[in-house]
């Protein structure tokens, strides 16, 4: 047999590739945990319909996993970032999830996520050149 290394774009090729790893996780984990994925998106809108932030996320068998938080500028620092992240956790403590992740790059929301008790267990320097990327955790 011959196996090559190819570039692609196909959406079959991506999924495959993801399913396998998805379904070799699966073996692993107990099985109470093997079903508990969710995607929850919560978003600020204002009177007219548009959307001024959000907080996009997943449980993730027995984890709630931040991947993006935002709050357009105008609206910054007026409490709505908090408010997400508050309503977010609560979900998280309803879904059973043992703790939340989430990570920043450092000219992001560091001092936030850390006024919200969550905690740095890894990071990256050098990201940018000029950056570090932090790995943040919040116990439950």
């Amino acid at each position: 047999m011959k196996i090559a290394i190819s570039k692609t774009e196909s959406k079959e090729d991506i999924q495959h590739v993801n399913d396998q790893l998805f379904y070799y996780n699966l073996a692993h984990f107990p099985s109470d945990l093997r079903d508990r994925y969710e995607q929850i998106n919560l978003v600020l809108k204002d009177e007219e319909g548009n959307v001024k932030g959000g907080i996009l996320a997943a449980v993730c068998w027995n984890w709630l996993e931040i991947d993006t938080l935002m709050v357009d500028a105008e609206l910054r620092r007026s409490g709505y970032g908090t408010k997400l992240l508050q309503k977010i956790e609560q979900i998280a403590l309803e879904k059973d999830c043992d703790f939340i992740k989430v990570d920043t790059l450092s000219f992001q929301a560091l001092g936030f996520y850390e006024k919200h008790d969550y905690l740095v267990f890894g990071k990256i320097d050098g990201v940018g050149r000029d950056f570090t990327h932090y790995y943040l955790k919040k116990e439950l």
